[in-house]
């Protein structure tokens, strides 16, 4: 093994070391072209199933992932470094959506009837063809699964562009899917460059596109998919809020909003990036915040008496150190961590930041790594506006003990998604997207299959009484 300090290829590197494991040759456009032809063909057999064999498959495929789910678990530590604990939980999290879609998909895409004064009239819901899926490597089997549960069980075929960092997760998911007994084309796994994805979106064969990850990279896809007049799905991460009223229980929202933020190395994008306090409990939060920081071990991601794991990359570690720099620079106040841990891997220390202001990036920017930023308000019109103040509008908290009072504050923050009294979280039936640059489009729940499909209407009548 030897030690490396850019990801320029498709390899696994583990972060904890540093070190090389595996590299993967990128496939020719020759390669490319005919998986996306099997893919394309195995649309036209596969579309004429019937919900009941594809939920066979498909529950086949949570079943093995429970089976599996040590085996996965180290597998996605090692290649991006988050806590075994937070991955095997991944594993489970996508076993329960697989689950989840298989077993609701008939009801969600059964014929709608449509009031008419004449006749009848229907909304048919049909699969379109074959998706272009573009996943993160920070939840590489959760993100794979949100994208692949609902268009499978469509009836649409799937290829999956994986990020470069975790390549081995990316094929052991299609080599789950076959062992469950998927037929060959429906779910196509490929490695190539992030470079060289537009090039795909303009295959005819692909019918649409689904993307997670930076918002370069998505107005990119976007773009390239309004020329060819396909639809596309956006999550393109964010810096959400974390309100903190002023009832509410300190040491809970302590451990939350701490604990939230050390959530995969602070590698989230709806992990709590901005927490925003009453000024009157500012000095109370911060002191028990420090209190707080002093329990975390940052370490080995296998150790189970580790709570915060190295970042996914060296060159991750470098941007967030680097970030963190600008924000000194600019003058907010890095009361605790902020720089590089003496130690090999991709690690960077717990930090707390303060004293951030319109004036500096930071007070915009979503940094993707442990660092909890403070923020206090006079009153809670203030607060809402500091909340609002980001391009981003992902997910964000209210957290108090009055609940009235949290929702009527959730109503006013301009997100796709908020939770009172916990962290943005996850779960199937939850519909999970954003507005602003987060994003468009939703996954998960139901409104996560209609994404994809023709909602096609079917009008019966008789030619003299067609209205």
């Amino acid at each position: 093994m030897s030690t490396i300090h850019k990801i320029s290829s498709i390899k696994t590197v583990n972060p904890y070391t540093n070190e090389l494991v595996k590299e993967f040759v990128p496939m020719t456009n020759e390669e490319l072209d005919k998986i996306i032809d099997k893919a394309d063909e195995a649309y036209r057999s596969w579309k004429k199933t019937s919900f009941g064999e594809r939920a066979k498959i498909i529950h086949k495929v949570a079943s093995l992932m429970r089976e599996r789910k040590e085996e996965l678990g180290k597998l996605a530590t090692l290649e991006m470094g988050k806590l075994l604990s937070e991955s095997i939980y991944e594993v489970e999290l996508s076993a329960d959506i697989f689950d989840y879609y298989a077993d609701k998909a008939a009801e969600f895409l059964a014929d709608k009837s449509l009031e008419v004064k004449h006749g009848e009239a229907f909304i048919s819901y049909e699969p379109i063809g074959t998706i272009l899926s573009v996943q993160p490597w920070n939840f590489p089997y959760y993100q794979v699964t949100r994208s692949a549960a609902p268009n499978l069980m469509a009836g649409n075929t799937m290829v999956l562009k994986h990020a470069s960092n975790v390549p081995q997760c990316a094929k052991i998911m299609e080599d789950i899917f076959l062992e469950a007994g998927l037929p060959k084309g429906v779910y196509n796994n490929i490695f190539i460059p992030g470079r060289e994805v537009e090039k795909l979106v303009e295959n005819p064969k692909i019918k649409a596109v689904s993307l997670t990850g930076s918002e370069p990279a998505g107005a990119s896809i976007a773009a390239a998919a309004g020329a060819k007049v396909k639809k596309s799905t956006l999550e393109l991460g964010g810096s959400d809020p974390f309100i903190v009223l002023e009832d509410a229980n300190i040491d809970l929202a302590v451990k939350t909003t701490v604990e939230g933020r050390m959530w995969n190395a602070g590698q989230v994008c709806v992990s709590p990036k901005r927490v925003i306090v009453p000024e009157k409990i500012k000095d109370e939060f911060l002191t028990k915040v420090k209190a707080f920081f002093t329990t975390l071990k940052v370490g080995d991601p296998m150790d189970s008496s580790t709570n915060v794991a190295p970042l996914s990359t060296e060159s991750a570690a470098e941007g967030v150190v680097a970030q963190i720099n600008k924000a000194a620079q600019q003058g907010a106040h890095i009361l605790l961590g902020g720089r590089r841990m003496n130690r090999k891997g991709a690690f960077v220390e717990p930090t707390l930041i303060t004293d951030i202001t319109p004036e500096m990036d930071a007070y915009y920017e979503e940094i993707f790594g442990p660092v909890f930023m403070l923020y206090s308000y006079k009153n809670i019109d203030e607060a809402i506006a500091i909340a609002n103040a980001t391009t981003f509008g992902l997910g964000g908290t209210v957290f108090g003990n009055n609940t009235q009072e949290a929702v009527k504050v959730a109503r006013q923050i301009e997100t796709g998604m908020v939770y009172i009294n916990h962290v943005t979280g996850i779960a199937p039936e939850l519909p999970f997207g954003g507005t602003k640059n987060s994003g468009y489009g939703r996954e998960q729940s139901p409104l996560g299959i209609y994404e994809f499909v023709n909602e096609k209407l079917i009008r019966v009548t008789t030619p003299e009484k067609a209205y």
